[in-house]
């Protein structure tokens, strides 16, 4: 495979194929032998034999669909190599079937193929279409373009099928990450390229308010205003949703806000290492300093996520609490409190903050520690 061209692949899924394509098939009467299979095939919602039949079609017949169109020339322009495809579908039976057939179609064509349900991503609730289906959307486009970076597979984005909203997504999101997005108009062959353009996003904003970030993106988090209401800085407003729960603001991330963080986590994998502090000598490392506040039944809990934080963390020298609440939940995250690093753990009952002492030495270094904490606690 060659290294310059993407041979990792990100493709959107729309609904052309079925519609109209193979639903007009089955209304019609089929002389030819082939299409006549593939409409029969459809009708008994056989996927597999769908995607066979479509092989005795050629793949750039509209009747074979937005996305083998658009992967067959990206192919036949020598755009990309074939190597690994992701299909990403909406949450829906027909975004399911479709991504059925093209898996089994990709498949028989030597790809690597895997399918991803996109959560939230129908269009039978706009309200959950635009909170959380495309969000989601930005968050699975965010994980696999790390994956292909950490195994150094070029990759690219065929943002041809889907809905429009799916389509801009994919567009801002290979403009934010610095990779290249192709689009194939149904009445043209050409394939239009959207090139990475550079993105004027701040990274230091997003370092600092990691801990937050990371608390939003899980699982489509909705968080208490007043959580992160001391670090707050007017310039989140644009990436986040405010709702209103029991008469108590709330915060989600907005699908833009999505986007910020996927960019800035992906670009954190490649500058952390030559940012990071020095790691801490074996008579710098302590164990765990637990305050005299009782921590009721919670004692040996939080003594071993500090002693886990320590051990995790080369530039960790040791953790000492400073607070405890026996009936306070909060977002477990790092953050910059003054000159320190705070750390917040809770079980969703109680709450325990605690001092994180490290090897810094110079100011500049403390937000890079909060992003590599939050982002170790990510993946822990």
């Amino acid at each position: 495979m060659s290294k310059s061209q993407p041979h990792t692949l990100l493709c959107t899924i729309g609904t052309s194929l079925v519609y109209p394509n193979l639903s007009n098939l089955t209304q019609e009467k089929q002389t030819d032998p082939i299409r006549a299979a593939l409409a029969q095939a459809y009708s008994d919602k056989n996927w597999l034999a769908v995607a066979t039949q479509l092989h005795q079609i050629n793949p750039s017949d509209r009747l074979c669909g937005a996305e083998i169109n658009s992967v067959t020339d990206l192919l036949k322009q020598g755009i990309i190599e074939k190597g690994y495809l992701h299909l990403f579908h909406s949450e829906t039976d027909d975004g399911a079937a479709i991504a059925q057939i093209l898996q089994s179609y990709f498949t028989q064509d030597g790809w690597q193929v895997k399918i991803h349900c996109v959560e939230g991503l129908r269009d039978d609730d706009p309200n959950l279409f635009r909170t959380q289906g495309l969000r989601n959307l930005a968050k699975l486009f965010g994980e696999r373009v790390r994956e292909s970076r950490q195994n150094y597979t070029p990759c690219a984005i065929n943002a041809t099928g889907g809905y429009k909203a799916q389509i801009a997504i994919a567009v801002l999101m290979g403009q934010a990450l610095d990779i290249p997005v192709y689009y194939k108009h149904e009445r043209f062959d050409a394939i239009i390229p959207f090139p990475p353009m550079p993105v004027a996003l701040d990274f230091s904003l997003w370092q600092r308010a990691s801990g937050m970030f990371m608390a939003l993106s899980r699982s489509n988090a909705c968080e208490p205003w007043k959580d992160f209401s001391e670090d707050w800085d007017e310039r989140f407003e644009s990436l986040v949703n405010r709702v209103e729960i029991d008469d108590e603001a709330y915060l989600e991330l907005s699908a833009t806000g999505q986007i910020f963080h996927e960019t800035f986590r992906s670009r954190f994998q490649v500058l952390k290492e030559t940012s990071l502090p020095r790691a801490a000598n074996n008579r710098e490392k302590e164990q765990p300093k637990l305050g005299d506040h009782g921590y009721n039944q919670a004692r040996n809990f939080v003594s071993r996520f500090l002693q886990e934080v320590t051990d995790a963390r080369s530039y960790v020298r040791y953790c000492h609490s400073t607070y405890w609440n026996p009936d306070l939940s909060e977002s477990t995250r790092f953050r910059l409190s003054g000159r320190d690093v705070q750390g917040i753990y809770s079980n969703g009952t109680w709450c325990v903050k605690f001092r994180v002492v490290t090897t810094v030495e110079e100011s500049s270094e403390f937000p890079v520690v909060v992003a590599d904490l939050n982002d170790w606690l990510e993946a822990r």
